[in-house]
Order: structure tokens, then sequence, then C-alpha cells
């Protein structure tokens, strides 16, 4: 039993939290507030929330409302540019994971020179080490899907490539999840992004790298997701079902720095940095059934597959396979079982470069697979999700 627990981020969860946030030690006394382009942040008030507990504790704020809901480095290096020229001495993330990655992104560049691909370890990337501390990050979540107020992981897109990034300094300060703040979320985003936070469980539990403090919180979190997450889509309004898909977000996230993903999110991060407008929750959907159908028949993981089958509510489960079923049967209850990559334009001709993509991009998570996953694996995965 071997294991290395860090987690130096305050978490405030609960119904309400928002709140308080005037009441916190926060990091600065002027904040670079960055939120998503569309209108929901404005919408529902969550905007004017925030600033008005930053003006009851004095902190100046300025406003960067520009981000993707698959963020491009552009942006990364024109919020870094605006925290420096406004003076901001730290960075809050409103939204969900593209706006609160785009955050902790805009922190390392905010205090770093060059330009944020300088400093990623994959792809065309230089690998860099950052030389100077980010400002501090605090998050503020509106949705349940990346767990990034939990972990340091940041995801951006350059190009073609979509990379995660991240170490000890980009762990938030402060985290406030506000089950509250997540009952607008419409019931397909609410499914794509329940079940981003499922496969960072699952993946995190099968990585070769899984340990006894990642097992506790990846089999809670697929075990929450599993009884919530179609009452959370089926009525966004019930607080307890938002309440546990929150809570399970917020452990998945967890599991990736005690843990981490596996080849599932590379070969998904291929599909979205060639076709930006597909959800990574959906990508990850549609090729899920032939992903853990391929773990499942390599026979390297029956007993963990077993054990997340169960977690996932098939109580009577006894053979690798029945994790798939059990999948099904939720993507089902949340109906998104039929989503296609074809409605997203994604082609077969594309699936050899995908797989380039992926392994070229984001190979090292290939490295902690339960199983040996090959080029030819790959397509073979997309061909046997495709319709």
């Amino acid at each position: 039993m071997s294991f290395d627990f860090y987690l130096p981020t305050r978490i405030l969860f609960g119904k309400g939290k928002l709140n308080e946030l005037s009441r916190q030690n926060l990091p600065g006394k002027k904040a670079l507030i960055v939120t998503s382009a569309g209108p929901s942040m404005k919408k529902y008030g969550y905007l004017a929330r925030l600033e008005e507990q930053l003006d009851k504790a004095n902190v100046e704020h300025v406003l960067f409302d520009k981000i993707l809901p698959n963020p491009i480095v552009e942006h990364v290096m024109e919020g870094a540019a605006l925290a420096k020229e406004r003076g901001c001495d730290f960075v809050i993330g409103l939204g969900g994971g593209s706006s609160i990655d785009s955050a902790k992104a805009i922190a390392v560049m905010a205090t770093n020179e060059g330009h944020y691909w300088d400093y990623i370890p994959g792809g065309s990337g230089k690998g860099q080490p950052v030389q100077s501390d980010p400002l501090p990050i605090v998050a503020i979540t509106t949705t349940a899907g990346t767990g990034t107020e939990a972990d340091p992981w940041t995801v951006i897109t350059n190009g073609k490539e979509k990379i995660g990034f991240g170490y000890e300094k980009t762990f938030p300060t402060l985290s406030i999840v506000d089950p509250e703040l997540m009952m607008t979320v419409p019931p397909h985003l609410t499914a794509y992004q329940g079940f981003d936070a499922l496969f960072h469980s699952t993946e995190g539990y099968l990585n070769i790298t899984a340990n006894e403090m990642s097992d506790l919180f990846a089999l809670k979190s697929i075990s929450l997701l599993g009884k919530s997450l179609p009452a959370a889509v089926a009525d966004g309004s019930n607080e307890a079902a938002r309440a546990d898909v929150a809570l399970a977000n917020t452990f998945a996230g967890i599991v990736e720095f005690t843990s981490g993903c596996i080849s599932e999110h590379s070969i998904e991060h291929a599909l979205s940095a060639f076709h930006p407008e597909l959800p990574h929750g959906a990508g990850l959907i549609m090729i899920s059934k032939a992903y853990y159908t391929f773990i499942a028949k390599s026979g390297t993981s029956d007993e963990r597959m077993v054990k997340m089958a169960k977690a996932l509510g098939k109580k009577d489960a006894s053979d690798p396979m029945d994790f798939v079923e059990a999948l099904h049967e939720l993507q089902v209850q949340c109906g998104v079982d039929s989503l296609k990559m074809s409605d997203y334009g994604i082609k077969p001709e594309e699936f050899e470069d995908l797989a380039t993509n992926a392994l070229e991009t984001m190979g090292g998570l290939f490295e902690v697979d339960p199983c040996k996953i090959t080029h030819a694996d790959i397509v073979q995965i997309l061909r046997d999700s495709y319709r």
C-alpha cells in the first residue's frame, strides 16, 4: 500500500456557499474574473452575485468573458495580458470546466514570459519548466463535469492539439461547489458533464497508478452518479440529485490527481480538437462502450470492472462486461445512448489521423492504461463507435 495524497485546495461545498465568499481569506485585492462568452452567467445572476461578494470584501475586479466551451490558447494569452495590464493579483474562474481551466492557464501566463505552449509537454509544446509561480486561483463551479475545482489540471486547445497541463501550483487555493448554481444546467449538458465526471473516476480506477486513496474517491463517485445522475437529468430542480452529482464531480477531481485519466480521454481530446463544436462529455459517451468493451475483453481488469459495475448499481455483477451493460443502461436512463459522431461532422476517413493525434498529443495516458492500446486499436474503437 503506497500513495501520495496532496490537496492544497480549501473546498466550500453546499447550497448557498457562494454567499460566504466575502468572508473568506481571499488571496488578493484585485481579481480577474474569467468566465464564458455565453449569456448564462449574467442571465442567471451568478456573475452579479460574485461581483457583490467581491465588493463586500473590498476586492476590485476585472471581467474577461470570452471563454469558449473548448477553450483556446488565444484567449489564455489575451486574458493573461489583461491581468498584467490591470494589475490583477489573483484569478477567479466562474462557470464550468472551460472557464476554470482557462483561469488556471491565464494565472500561469500572467506571471511568466513567452507563449503558453512553451510550457506544454505534449504535441508541439516545448515542455519548458514554469519559471514563476502562477497567480492564486479561486474556482467557482457552476457545472458538475470536470472536477477541475479539486485538481490542478487545465485543458486548452491550440489548433488541432487539445492537451492537458498542470502541476501543484495550479491547484485552486479556494473552490466553491454550490449545487444551487447548477440548477439551471439543461438536461443534455447535465448528462454530458455527469458522464465526464464518471469517466474521470472509471479511468482513474483502471489506471495502473490507482491506489487506496484514489480508489476510495473513485468508487464513491461512480456510486453517486449511478444513483443520482438520471434524476438530475430528468429534473434539474431536484436538489438532492444535484448535490450528489456535484459531490461525485468533486470526488472525481480528486481522483484526477491521486490517480489520473487513461487513454479514453486522449482519444476524445483528438475528436474535439478536430471538431471543437463536439462537447467533451458527448464525445466520451460516443466512444465509451467500444472503449470499455476493449478493456473488458483484454482480461487485465476483470475484478475492477466488476467492482465498477456494482458501484453503478448492478449488484449481481460477476463479469467485466457487466460494467459495459451497466454503463449502457445509465446512458439510456439519461437519454444519451443514441449520440452520433456523424451529427458533428466526424467522418471515418479521419480515424487514422485522430488515432495519430491521440498518441502524439497525449500519449502519456496510454502508458498508464491497464492494457496495451495501439494505433490500430484506436482506429477500431472509433469504427466500432461510429454511426
